[in-house]
């Protein structure tokens, strides 16, 4: 008889294909209603690289570790899966303009975008309702997307700050229940 070990190896199971279309997968994860944030940092030239993300979620508390995604096709890739550090800045309400000049492909999205310069490098938002600074501890290729896993090295909030929210395809604000 085989012992666990060995049987798995042999025999690994695998997922079953898919048994709806790609756009039914689009329309069922618009359901879940995400934070919208902006993953800022520098390349070692020093440009400025800023992308709309709301695939981020936290991972630990000790060590402080958070996670975010990026299509594996995406122009900044080469810059953040490099690049040391990065910001993950969490928007608030009142920057719904500023979530879609970054989800957008524009040669000028820097323009007038007030920001300061955090320790490792990465531009911190002004006005942000939340702000991670990551080290970037590791990253995992996953279909067509890089899962990267940032540890926190610093991180702050604006107390009182509606976040801005993203679901089914429009952006929303907050609403006590």
């Amino acid at each position: 008889m085989l012992s666990p070990a060995k049987n798995a190896s042999a025999q690994a199971p695998k997922a079953r294909e898919p048994s709806f279309s790609q756009r039914e997968f689009r329309a069922s994860l618009a359901m879940f209603a995400t934070g919208v944030t902006i993953v800022t940092a520098r390349t070692p030239s020093g440009e400025l690289i800023g992308l709309t993300a709301n695939s981020f979620n936290s991972v630990s508390l000790n060590p402080p570790l958070v996670l975010w995604s990026l299509s594996q096709a995406a122009s900044s890739m080469a810059a953040l899966s490099t690049g040391s550090h990065y910001a993950i800045n969490i928007l608030a309400a009142d920057q719904k303009a500023l979530a879609e000049r970054f989800a957008g492909k524009r040669e000028d999205r820097w323009a007038d975008v007030p920001f300061t310069e955090g320790p490792g490098g990465s531009p911190i938002l002004a006005g942000a309702a939340a702000t991670f600074e990551c080290f970037n501890r590791s990253r995992y290729e996953e279909g067509d997307h890089v899962i990267f896993v940032g540890e926190v090295e610093r991180c702050h909030h604006r107390a009182g700050a509606a976040p801005l929210l993203f679901h089914g395809g429009k952006f929303y604000t907050e609403h006590p229940l």
